[in-house]
Order: C-alpha cells, then structure tokens, then sequence
C-alpha cells in the first residue's frame, strides 16, 4: 500500500510538473529543461531518492524528454520552412560531440558539483532572459572555420550539464551572429534533437544505486512518459497564451524567477 501511495504521488506530482512546464515553454518559447531539472530535483528528492548521483538522474529524465518535444517541434517548424538545415548541418557534429563529453563529465560528478554548475550556468540563462535584447550583435553571419569548431561543442556540452536541449544557448548564438529570431528557434529545435539522442544513451547505461521506480540507468521512465504527455498537451496553450498577451513582461519576470531558482540551487551545492 506504501508502494502504491507512493506511485501515486510521484505520478501526481509529475503531471502537475509537466503541465506547467509545457505552458511555460509554450508562452516563453524557453525548452522546458531548464525548468524540469530543478523540479525533479525537489520531487524526487522529496519522495526519498535523495543520493549523491540524483542530478544525474534529473539531466538523463530531462534530455529523454527533449527529444520527443525537440523531434515535434522541428517537424512543425519545417512544415513552415524555418529550419535553417545549413546551420544544423554545419554545427550538427560539433554540437553532439559536446554532448557526448558533457554525458562523460556529468556521469563522473556527484550531485553537489552538479547542483553549484545548474547554479551558475542557471544564473546565465536566467539573466540573458531578463535583459537580453535582440539588437545585440556579435557578427552579420553564423561563424565558420576555427571559430565554429570552439563554440558548437561548448553548446552541447553547457546543455547536457544543465539538462537542456539547443535553445537555452543555441537561440542566444544564432541571434548574437544575425539569424533572425524565428529560425533560430526553429533551428535550436534540431539542436536539441542532436543533443539529447547522444546524452540519453549516455544516461541509460549508467549504474546508479538509489533510484526511483521505473529507472533505467538515470532516466525514469515514468517521469518522462508522465511529463512528455503533459507538456504536449499544454505547450500549445501557453502558446496561444503568448499570441494574446504581451510575453515581454512575463518573460523578464520569468527570468528572475530563473535567477532565484538556480541561485537556490547553487545554495544548496554550497550547504548554506
């Protein structure tokens, strides 16, 4: 019966959290990683998972889900013809080795080390979020050469640590090197793709000791199916929201929010 109540809250919870996040990716047009790995993070911790591997188990959940929304989204945006397939092609290989060496460092780390690099990295987000503007411009065209080769693995690597697909710092990229909002969106879509399909085979095979039900590896099945449904149901709602309302505001607030959730987390590596 213990068991069963149990269950029952865990899945509870799960789709509670994949509501939410599916609206708020919807509204912001932010992945809903970056918002699922601090929530798995308190759920499961909360139901008695709490070790020194959890955050693995929270980036592995996450990616599993941003390849179902990431594959979606891409689909959708290439019906409208906004993928810019050139740049996918081009930062596709630097981008997944990223990803690959970000499964090997994160697999090594303990939750704690994790926990302070979700902090910080976070912080960043949230902050370019709260007062980027989209007239900040690095270059008039996406980088070729050296260049390309430094910054597409960084890209990989930074999202697998903090448990994201290609938009949190793939849309920031695009738009600072000229890519106009909207294919930079739809192009961070198949970033995601590229970034998650690696990680979470990655994931699978690792060998964690305290885990809750339904986990393979450091990806609970559960939580992905729970939350990949919710967030397929709702995304579409907050972005409909987004199309009635001004998002501007809501997303500097959403922004903070960001802040104090990652500063909260950075807390806590800290022990304060």
């Amino acid at each position: 019966m213990d068991d069963m109540m149990l269950l029952a809250t865990m899945a509870g919870l799960l789709l509670v959290l994949g509501a939410v996040a599916g609206v708020l990716a919807g509204l912001f047009g932010v992945g809903g990683g970056i918002i699922l790995v601090p929530a798995f993070f308190y759920v499961f911790g909360q139901l008695g998972y709490d070790s020194p591997e959890l955050m693995q188990i929270c980036l592995g959940t996450s990616l599993a889900t941003i390849i179902v929304t990431s594959l979606r989204s891409v689909a959708a945006h290439h019906k409208k013809g906004a993928v810019d397939w050139a740049i996918l092609k081009g930062w596709g290989a630097g981008i997944a080795i990223g990803a690959v060496v970000g499964v090997l460092v994160a697999t090594s780390l303990r939750s704690g080390t994790l926990q302070a690099i979700f902090g910080v990295l976070g912080v960043i987000v949230g902050a370019y979020i709260t007062f980027g503007r989209e007239r900040w411009r690095l270059g008039t065209q996406m980088p070729g050469g050296v260049l390309r080769a430094l910054i597409s693995p960084v890209i990989g690597f930074l999202s697998v640590l903090v448990g994201i697909g290609g938009g949190s710092f793939g849309v920031p990229t695009m738009t600072l090197f000229n890519v106009p909002i909207h294919r930079a969106v739809a192009t961070a879509a198949g970033f995601g793709v590229i970034i998650a399909v690696p990680s979470v085979i990655g994931f699978l095979l690792v060998d964690i000791a305290v885990v809750p039900p339904f986990t393979i590896g450091a990806v609970n099945f559960l939580a992905f199916g729970l939350v990949v449904t919710m967030t397929l149901i709702t995304a579409p709602w907050g972005a409909a929201l987004a199309h009635r309302m001004d998002a501007k505001p809501l997303k500097r607030i959403f922004g903070v929010f960001l802040i104090l959730v990652a500063l909260n987390m950075l807390r806590k590596a800290l022990g304060w």
